[in-house]
C-alpha cells in the first residue's frame, strides 16, 4: 500500500504513512479547523471524528489529545510567523519590523477562538504540544526585539516573555470583544507605546 512521509503533531520525528491513515489525518485536520474557526477551541472532538468520516479512536490514534489537534491546527500560522520575522529581520526599521510582527502575532493567534489563553497556559506547562510553538516563536521574537534593542528604538529591559504574553492578552482581550474589531491594534498601540527607548523618544 502506498505510503506518505509526516512529522507528527507533537514534533516527533517523521514517520511513514498509510495512503489511508494521511487521507484520515488530512480529513481530521481540515474538520478541526472548520469547527475551531466556528466552535472555539474547545469544540468536541467526537463532532470533529464523525464530521472526518472517522471513530473517536482514529482521531486520538493522530492526535492523542486536545492540544496535539491545536498544534496541527495551528502550524500553518506557525510557519506564516516564523517565515515573516525572516523576512522583517532583514529590513532597515527594526523597531517597526518588531510592530509589524506582534501585529501578525496577535491576529494569528486570535484566528481561532481559545489559541490565545491555550498558549499562555503553555507557557507553564514545557510537556505540552502547544509549547512547541512557543519556543520559535520566542526565538524569532527575541531576534526582532534585540535589533530593536540594538537601535535604541525598545527599553533594553524589554524581555520577550512579557512580550509574547502581551499578545497573547491582547488576542484574548479581542476574543472577548467580537464586536470591537479595532481593540487590539489600539491595545497594541498603547503597549508600544511603553516600550520606547531612547531613540524613539527623540525622534
Amino acid at each position: 500500500m502506498a505510503t506518505s512521509t509526516v512529522r507528527t503533531p507533537a514534533g516527533a520525528p517523521a514517520r511513514s504513512m498509510r495512503a489511508d491513515a494521511r487521507r484520515n489525518y488530512d480529513r481530521l485536520l481540515n474538520e478541526a479547523r472548520a469547527s475551531f474557526a466556528e466552535h472555539g477551541t474547545d469544540a468536541s472532538l467526537e463532532d470533529v471524528a464523525r464530521q472526518a468520516g472517522v471513530g473517536i479512536g482514529t482521531l486520538y490514534r493522530h492526535f492523542p489529545n486536545r492540544q496535539a489537534l491545536m498544534y496541527a491546527v495551528f502550524q500553518e500560522a506557525l510557519a506564516a510567523l516564523l517565515a515573516r520575522s525572516r523576512e522583517l529581520a532583514e529590513g532597515d526599521h527594526p523597531c517597526h519590523a518588531l510592530v509589524e510582527w506582534l501585529g501578525a502575532v496577535v491576529t494569528h493567534t486570535g484566528e481561532y477562538r481559545g489559541v490565545a489563553q491555550a498558549l499562555m497556559s503553555a507557557t507553564r506547562d514545557e510537556t505540552s504540544a502547544l509549547a512547541r510553538c512557543n519556543t520559535p516563536l520566542r526565538e524569532a521574537g527575541a531576534r526582532l526585539l534585540a535589533r530593536a534593542q540594538e537601535s535604541g528604538a525598545v527599553r533594553a529591559e524589554v524581555s520577550i516573555d512579557d512580550l509574547m504574553q502581551l499578545t497573547n492578552a491582547i488576542a484574548l482581550a479581542a476574543e472577548q470583544a467580537p464586536d470591537d474589531p479595532a481593540l487590539a491594534d489600539r491595545l497594541l498601540a498603547l503597549t508600544l507605546q511603553g516600550l520606547k527607548g531612547p531613540a524613539a523618544e527623540q525622534g
